[in-house]
């Protein structure tokens, strides 16, 4: 069995290459941000303020997070609906940001990370797994890019999607979600000192999972 962590910034293309490279080797792949995604959304949907703890901490006592796999593909189950989809939104992705500084469900959450990895073989992607999550997994790496880079391919992605934002809007939701992450006080999103380093500014997905494969295959 092997763990592997996966840690960078938003837009640094961690959830591409995680799912690229769990196919290759037939491992689970973990999107940790789409479990803070999901609680996000059920905030959201209930009228509640993604940054009141107390709020937000007591909507979790009533609220379910399963991860399920069909086709090689993670689902995301919130409360026994499929909400993979729905979860992708702007509003979601800055509602996200806020929850994640909330120490009750980063405690909830992790349990369940920790649970799928101690019987999975996994390659799980966020800001604090090689840190904080995994902290004794067999491989740790941490991916980015520059600012710019990350904005633009955040900016496709959203268009591709059907959604209306300008890149501007896009590099200004980075540079938020990246001083968030950074500066949060619990679990801040900081490269653990065993992993390896990857800039993917210049790099295609394909020389970033090469180069992760030939590190894990040793």
């Amino acid at each position: 069995m092997i763990n592997i962590a996966l840690d960078g910034p938003a837009g640094a293309g961690k959830t591409t290459v995680a799912g690229i490279i769990s196919k290759k080797l037939a491992i689970v792949n973990l999107d940790t941000g789409a479990m803070y995604r999901s609680v996000a959304l059920k905030a959201i949907r209930n009228g509640l303020d993604t940054k009141n703890a107390q709020e937000i901490t007591d909507m979790l006592k009533n609220t379910s997070i399963n991860i399920k796999y069909e086709d090689g593909k993670q689902k995301i189950i919130l409360d026994n609906e499929d909400v993979t989809n729905d979860i992708r939104t702007p509003e979601v992705t800055a509602g996200a940001s806020n929850v994640a500084k909330i120490e009750e469900v980063r405690k909830t959450l992790v349990k369940l990370q920790r649970a799928i990895a101690n019987e999975n073989s996994v390659i799980m992607d966020g800001r604090d797994i090689g840190t904080h999550v995994l902290p004794n997994a067999n491989v740790k790496f941490f991916l980015t890019a520059t600012t710019d880079e990350r904005a633009k391919r955040r900016y496709l992605e959203q268009i591709e999607k059907g959604f209306s934002v300008t890149l501007e809007e896009v590099k200004a939701d980075i540079i938020k979600r990246d001083d968030s992450d950074i500066n949060r006080e619990h679990s801040p999103l900081k490269q653990a000192e065993d992993a390896i380093y990857i800039d993917s500014t210049d790099m295609s997905i394909e020389e970033v999972v090469n180069k992760m494969l030939d590190v894990i295959k040793g």
